[in-house]
């Protein structure tokens, strides 16, 4: 089976943190990569410090959104702390979570 070359991946890589005020522009930076449809859409958590519920839900509807059109939905790198709110909200069973982007890749 053919692996999807690396331009059927969209990566987003955010920083600091996500909360009521930044979620608009997450949704922002996701939104042209659904639009073009791409079968894989990876976020970087990397340099993300903090996620609150206006986060989480703008995660979980990404992830419906690219499931939607049969796409799929990973995210990468995250601190402990950022891990542990998803762990604690149980997405962490919802989303695939790699620890770093050659996993992500590899992974999806």
């Amino acid at each position: 089976m053919a692996t999807a070359p690396q331009s059927q991946i969209g990566i987003l890589a955010l920083e600091g943190e996500i909360d009521l005020h930044r979620s608009p522009q997450v949704k922002e930076g996701l939104e042209p990569l659904i639009a073009q449809k791409l079968p894989r859409i990876l976020v970087d958590f990397s340099a993300v410090t903090y996620v609150d519920s206006s986060g989480l839900a703008t995660m979980i509807e990404t992830l419906q959104r690219i499931q939607s059109y049969g796409g799929k939905f990973a995210m990468f790198g995250l601190r402990d702390s950022v891990r542990s709110i998803f762990e604690i909200a149980r997405l962490d069973q919802i989303f695939s979570i790699f620890p770093d982007e050659a996993a992500a890749v590899a992974g999806t």
